[in-house]
């Protein structure tokens, strides 16, 4: 499927679909928990169900028929060998998440995904499950999926790069069913609201994670995870590319359902904007937001060690801002779907962008975009962000792959459309 965008004028309210992370966490956790749980807004995206299908693999009863909530009937916190393989499609989270899962079973499983994932580094993961007591390998021997894992892992002390929140957070979740626990020696943790989330999360199944200032994680062993019935919020995630976009044109949208005291790191967006000099205002205790555009925005420097998946969308509304915007801390944003740093500043670049990159920082200065061809590059918030960037650029744009807004942001062309945006869908047959 392709988008074709042009400029646009956005007004309106609307409500933003149930965080794509959360809805991660609490299906890995329902499903593994005794008893039965109850689940509701969960994100209806294609990672969330990759997850609902390993962990039915494994031999949980999940039930995703109702719009409003999912129902999980756990396998009382004894996974058990698969009888096929652990297929994560394009889900990062899935993947590394049920390697760890996988490394409880007492059997082997194999663990693989899309081309994209078995692109993803997973070597620091690899090594600690086995040092916690798995066998783990990579059948390339390159540290890349296809995995066969063999457990069950018995716990112990491992140590991690802090670049890569996604290898930590599976060993959070799987080491308090380990009969001796864990404890994980952290080096420089980036990502950290992810981190908080896993840990919060594992609060509501019953789960006991602490740390000792993000340097040392502790899992006591021998835990049981409970039933439990809850909520996922508004996902800010996703909210980032409707605000961007009522940030950078005549636009004047709000927000309603937000959670500003949710784990994600993404609830910065709205003071990144107020910060740059957007209208912004919040009502509710913050649980409504508005963002009108028309102000004139100014670059700043945005540390983005807590929002890597940001950073497509930040380089959008940073072409619109005078002077120059610094974002850096974005190393974790280069081990995604794509290295979106380069991914988007390439696609930007076609556009009329101008960027200056590190390995650790991109300079994004004003630009004055124009409609091209796009390469979604099977990245769901390249797409999202690059339509953003046409929705203020002169002329038309068609992007590639528009289809894989379906991984974070289903109702992403609804949501835009309904608001006033010059999108149309072109299907390909």
């Amino acid at each position: 499927m392709k988008f074709i965008v042009t400029r646009s004028s956005l007004q309106g309210t609307t409500r933003i679909p149930g965080n794509k992370s959360a809805t991660a966490r609490a299906i890995i956790l329902a499903a593994l928990a005794e008893g039965a749980s109850k689940v509701g807004n969960c994100l209806p995206g294609l990672d969330s169900f990759s997850i609902v299908e390993m962990m039915r693999a494994l031999g949980a009863k999940i039930d995703t028929s109702k719009p409003d909530y999912w129902t999980f009937e756990g396998v009382a916190n004894q996974p058990q060998v698969p009888a096929c393989v652990l297929d994560a499609g394009n889900s990062g989270t899935g993947y590394y998440q049920i390697a760890a899962i996988a490394s409880l079973v007492n059997g082997c499983s194999v663990v693989s995904g899309d081309y994209q994932i078995c692109r993803r580094p997973a070597q620091p993961l690899i090594e600690a499950l086995n040092d916690l007591g798995a066998d783990v390998v990579s059948t390339r021997g390159n540290g890349l999926a296809p995995l066969v894992v063999k457990g069950p892992m018995r716990g112990g002390k491992t140590k991690l790069p802090g670049v890569n929140s996604q290898w930590l957070s599976p060993l959070l979740i799987a080491g308090g069913l380990t009969p001796e626990g864990i404890t994980v020696v952290e080096d420089n943790l980036m990502e950290r609201p992810y981190v908080d989330m896993t840990m919060g999360w594992i609060r509501t199944a019953g789960g006991q994670v602490s740390h000792d200032n993000y340097d040392v994680f502790t899992v006591p062993g021998g835990q049981k995870y409970k039933g439990f019935t809850a909520d996922i919020p508004a996902d800010w995630g996703s909210s980032g590319y409707p605000m961007v976009a009522a940030a950078v044109t005549d636009s004047k949208v709000t927000f309603t359902g937000m959670n500003p005291d949710d784990y994600a790191g993404e609830k910065a967006y709205p003071h990144i904007i107020k910060a740059m000099g957007g209208k912004v205002t919040f009502e509710d205790e913050g649980r409504t937001v508005t963002v009108e555009g028309g102000a004139e925005l100014q670059g700043i420097e945005i540390d983005c060690s807590g929002t890597p998946d940001a950073v497509p969308a930040l380089a959008v509304l940073g072409c619109k801002a005078q002077g120059k915007t610094r974002l850096y801390n974005i190393e974790a944003s280069r081990l995604k779907e794509t290295d979106r740093t380069r991914s988007i500043m390439e696609e930007l670049m076609k556009m009329g962008g101008k960027f200056d990159e590190t390995e650790g920082s991109l300079t994004v200065y004003h630009s004055e975009l124009k409609g091209t061809r796009i390469d979604g590059r099977h990245d769901h918030r390249i797409v999202m962000a690059t339509a953003v960037a046409a929705m203020m650029a002169d002329g038309e744009t068609m992007i590639d792959d528009a289809e894989y807004v379906g991984v974070s942001f289903p109702n992403f062309y609804e949501v835009m459309t309904s608001l006033g945006a010059g999108i149309h869908r072109m299907e390909i047959v």
